[in-house]
């Protein structure tokens, strides 16, 4: 369970870089183009790459305490996500009743608005698997 954790936590963040990467290239950072708050983003993705840190450190020490630590740690990271998925429907729905009404172009709005709808429900899918995991690890369940 410990190393399903480990590959779910890793195709989680893979979804992750793209919409961090698709969101600062549209300047999603600059503020205005974005409602996202830039340190909402910032603090999921610093939160998420240290417990990703220590959950491999917890694979290297099999020291519990890590795995705890890195369960910590996926809490506040599943919080700033929520928050970025409230605020990112509504900017989905813009772009779709724009489209159904043959309006603005995808670089007109948000930075998010460029974010695939697939890319999103498998970030947000697999974050849960892999909250899911971590617990499960942390206490014991399936053995290491």
């Amino acid at each position: 369970m410990d190393i399903a954790a480990l590959v779910t936590w890793v195709i989680t963040a893979l979804g992750g870089f793209y919409m961090l990467g698709t969101w600062l290239a549209r300047g999603g950072a600059r503020g205005g183009n974005s409602h996202l708050p830039v340190p909402v983003v910032f603090g999921h993705f610093a939160l998420a790459a240290i417990g990703l840190v220590v959950w491999i450190a917890y694979l290297v020490a099999d020291t519990d305490a890590l795995a705890w630590i890195a369960f910590v740690l996926l809490v506040p990271v599943a919080l700033l996500g929520f928050v970025m998925l409230a605020r990112w429907i509504p900017v989905y729905r813009a772009r779709t009743a724009a489209g159904a009404q043959g309006g603005g172009a995808a670089q007109d709005g948000p930075a998010e608005r460029n974010f695939p709808v697939a890319v999103v429900l498998a970030h947000g899918l697999l974050a849960v698997v892999t909250v899911v995991l971590v617990l499960l690890s942390a206490l014991g369940v399936g053995g290491n």
